[in-house]
């Protein structure tokens, strides 16, 4: 019985000494990133189930990637960018570490200053910078009934202030519909023509993950 509880005891300790060599040799997985996706109506979902809302869809494309986020929702209906301007500071909170902004369609909409809206952008951007929280801007395009130089402003801030900011930057938040003009994309949209339905959203995060996932690597690395 003696010699057994020696056995015993040699072979317990060479496998905790096997143990501790494997977990400090062993790679460290990769830590849950807080994303937040900072938005309006679009990113809040307005219109649809909860579930089949831009957040939602793009928590469970994420999870097809294999891609350990936690994707927080700070979508208003109806913001723009001078509001979220005005929350950015408290949205930012320590847990953050980074940020997918999709604002300006509702500036665009009612007519502001491109001017005004890029100053507003870049406040954000700065705030970001400020917390050290990465960034992915995604841009809008502006309608063409407000004449070519309103569009111009508008489209180029997108890509400028990324650039200026050092933010990721995916062009077209409408990309994965396919095509700009309404009467092709009309089975896509909800009645109002503004705001994607669920079909719509799900092509629109199939075309927006890909720059996610870079923003999360960016953030990782």
């Amino acid at each position: 019985m003696m010699w057994c509880s020696r056995l015993y005891g040699g072979v317990t300790g060479l496998s905790k000494a096997l143990t501790l060599v494997f977990l400090t040799s062993a790679p460290l997985a990769a830590e849950q990133v807080a994303v937040v996706a900072f938005g309006d109506s679009l990113t809040q979902g307005y219109g649809l189930i909860e579930q089949n809302g831009l957040v939602p869809q793009m928590r469970r494309w994420l999870e097809s990637q294999e891609v350990d986020v936690r994707l927080v929702n700070a979508g208003v209906s109806g913001d723009t960018t001078a509001g979220g301007l005005a929350r950015i500071d408290w949205t930012l909170s320590d847990d953050i570490d980074a940020m997918i902004v999709t604002l300006g369609g509702n500036d665009m909409l009612r007519g502001f200053d491109p001017a005004l809206s890029r100053q507003n952008l870049a406040g954000i951007l700065a705030a970001a910078q400020v917390r050290d929280v990465d960034v992915l801007l995604v841009g809008m395009t502006a309608a063409g009934n407000y004449g070519p130089e309103y569009k111009q402003a508008f489209d180029e801030m997108y890509p400028e202030l990324a650039k200026e900011y050092g933010a990721l930057f995916s062009e077209n938040f409408f990309a994965g519909l396919g095509s700009e003009d309404p009467s092709e994309v009309a089975n896509l949209m909800q009645p109002d023509g503004i705001h994607p339905n669920a079909k719509g959203v799900a092509l629109i995060v199939e075309a927006l993950g890909p720059d996610v996932l870079r923003l999360v690597e960016k953030t990782q690395n």
